[in-house]
């Protein structure tokens, strides 16, 4: 096994108070060992925080449908699922008239808006979004007019410069600019407050995907001034199947339901539908209670430990990450502007001579540790950023519950790997490598 550093860090938060679910799992190796897991895919989707299932289990004895229910129960979880909305909104520091809708997450976050601006809306966006931001504006039901897919920017700067340009010759009537706020391929943190001063000098409006921001690092519709911004639940340690859409009312409130169904109408006649306001609108169906409720759980929780503490603690953690893998000769760092751009506590890699899968699969399977293998659902920028000869890259993410071991043990697990390779034997299985002869079985998590 791979050396540690002498005195990690074994509890993450101990000042905060703040813990994951599973922290404390340990896993099988191929080898016959047992490690802790060292969870590097907090991009993908982060644990639940131990704050979050607390909440939840003291609200789920009066879990009831909301709104319109006369039960005692029914009225509880209404309160809780609106209190839920009011915490989300100071959360991302929104503006008195803003709403809050509760989605499913941030891809159902921006197909709804895509819905919901104004027919023959000019839409700018950049190569490098993540498909939930990239592909909506052109997808069947998307009331754009017209899409404006921007090349990768060389700069901040020229990124500024580009959407300005794009904006400027763009046709009469409404625009609006899509951004992420920061990238999920290299964690590099975009010019949202500038982006949003051009957008507006434009006549325009400007969207933000905060999906990968928001749970490392503050953000603010009133201080960036931005009119929208949409992240998910499940990679802010609330996996229950809530996002959010949060901004302006207008668009919003314009526009047909994209769901049509119960909640979202006010009154239905055999001739006519009228339907309901804003945000009920857009919360057809039975709402994801308590998926809002863990949500606004993990905003309470994070807001409570200090945001600004939890951002400095992490980058500690990425520093020390990034650096040990500049260290390794055979490894490249994915990154489109230059190497002391601020980002999030992204890391995505390649290894010379080791296919992206292969290392996934021995990381996990040698090591213990979880990485997300791929092109991470921006292929149009992780195809460009890769080096050439690979296909793939390898991304190690962080979050609330990585140590300095746990880090440690990824740099050391990729030097031994770039120098020798994996120790046991894989093969595909399945469209998947993984270990041949592999003996070591899965918890039945449903038994």
């Amino acid at each position: 096994m791979t050396a540690v550093a002498e005195n990690p860090t074994t509890d993450p938060l101990p000042a905060a108070g703040l813990s994951v679910v599973g922290a404390d799992v340990r896993i099988p190796l191929v080898t016959g060992e047992e490690v802790d897991y060292a969870n590097f895919d907090y991009a993908a989707s982060a644990p639940c925080l131990t704050a979050v299932r607390d909440v939840l289990g003291d609200a789920l004895p009066y879990y009831a449908s909301v709104h319109r229910g006369a039960g005692f129960h029914s009225q509880v979880s209404t309160a809780a699922y609106e209190r839920a909305r009011r915490t989300v909104a100071a959360f991302l520091g929104a503006r008195d008239n803003d709403a809050v809708v509760f989605v499913r997450g941030t891809t159902d976050a921006l197909n709804l808006l895509a819905r919901s601006i104004p027919d023959q809306c000019t839409v700018v966006v950049f190569a490098g979004e993540h498909h939930a931001s990239l592909l909506p504006w052109q997808h069947r039901g998307s009331r754009a007019g017209r899409v404006v897919r921007l090349p990768l920017p060389e700069s901040p700067a020229e990124a500024v410069e580009a959407a300005r340009e794009a904006l400027a010759a763009a046709p009469e009537g409404p625009r609006l600019l899509c951004v992420t706020a920061a990238s999920n391929v290299t964690g590099e943190i975009w010019p949202v407050e500038e982006l949003t001063a051009v957008a507006h000098a434009a006549g325009a409006r400007i969207a933000v995907d905060a999906a990968q921001l928001v749970p490392h690092r503050r953000f603010s519709l009133e201080a960036t001034g931005a009119d929208y911004v949409a992240f998910s639940g499940h990679k802010l340690y609330a996996p229950f199947g809530a996002g959010v859409l949060a901004g302006r009312t207008d668009w919003l409130q314009a526009a047909t339901p994209y769901l049509a169904g119960g909640g979202a109408t006010g009154n239905v006649t055999e001739d006519d539908v009228r339907w309901n306001d804003l945000p009920a609108r857009h919360e057809a169906g039975s709402p994801n209670v308590l998926g809002a409720v863990a949500v606004a759980a993990a905003c309470d929780a994070l807001t409570a430990a200090g945001q600004d503490a939890l951002h400095a603690r992490e980058q500690a953690l990425l520093e020390r990450l990034r650096a040990g893998l500049a260290a390794i000769p055979a490894v490249h760092d994915l990154s489109l502007w230059d190497a002391g751009h601020p980002r999030v506590g992204i890391v995505s890699f390649v290894v010379d001579g080791l296919p992206s899968d292969l290392l996934a699969a021995a990381l996990s399977a040698e090591y213990g540790i979880g990485v997300r293998d791929g092109l991470f659902c921006a292929h149009l920028l992780t195809r460009c950023l890769l080096p050439e000869g690979h296909a793939q890259a390898v991304r190690a993410s962080l979050g609330l519950g990585t140590t300095e071991e746990h880090v440690d043990r990824l740099i050391g697990a990729v030097a031994e790997l770039a120098a020798r390779g994996p120790r046991w034997e894989y093969a595909e299985d399945d469209g998947r490598i993984a270990p041949v002869s592999d003996g070591r079985g899965f918890p039945d998590v449903l038994a």
